[in-house]
């Protein structure tokens, strides 16, 4: 879906508009041409050198604009994730860029627990729940497909965490009753800050 190429100038991109977006400017940066056609998700991750611990991971899984943009707003949007005290320009050479480029999230059929867990292959395959509530509110929560394997997580524990993060009930996901997609991602790192980016 993407070449190194592509995924080495993403992580480069998005490290110029943290950068920038940290010191209060804008960054001019060149984009592949090809993401310009390309209307894919994106997620930008941050994490501390060396610990590997997460500092912000903010993404778009089905941006209405293009991928250019779509990065460019992720990068800048990783520098003030809520759940994490803002990102400041002297902490930017201390955190590596990871750039996750996703497919198109695709329905999961189901009726049964074996039949959702059946299609579900961790470390490849990225989650998305959604459940409608009254009054047209809708839970929805994603990880992406890397986080499963860093965390060590078998199925059952991927599911249920996946739906406390989305404010549900850790055991809802065997009502049968939740709309999941799964996703697949291109994922660029650097391993280490402003360091080689390769892909994972």
């Amino acid at each position: 879906m993407v070449s190194l190429e592509e995924g080495i100038c993403a992580v480069r991109v998005a490290r110029e508009w943290i950068d920038a977006e940290t010191n209060g400017r804008s960054a001019e940066s060149k984009f592949p041409e090809s993401f310009e056609k390309m209307n894919n998700g994106v997620f930008v991750s941050l994490n501390e050198h060396p610990s590997g611990i997460l500092r912000g991971c903010i993404g778009y899984p089905q941006p209405p604009f293009d991928l250019a943009r779509a990065l460019t707003l992720s990068a800048r949007g990783v520098c003030y994730d809520e759940r994490f005290p803002r990102l400041r320009s002297t902490q930017v050479s201390r955190v590596t860029v990871e750039v996750t480029i996703l497919t198109v999230p695709q329905k999961i059929e189901y009726q049964t627990i074996d039949e959702l867990i059946s299609q579900i292959e961790i470390g490849k395959d990225g989650l998305i729940v959604r459940y409608a509530r009254n009054m047209g509110l809708v839970n929805s929560a994603l990880y992406l497909p890397q986080v499963p394997v860093e965390e060590g997580w078998d199925h059952k524990t991927y599911l249920s965490h996946l739906c406390m993060k989305a404010g549900l009930q850790e055991d809802a996901w065997r009502s049968c009753s939740l709309e999941f997609q799964k996703f697949q991602g291109e994922i660029f790192s650097e391993t280490s800050p402003c360091g080689e980016i390769v892909r994972r």
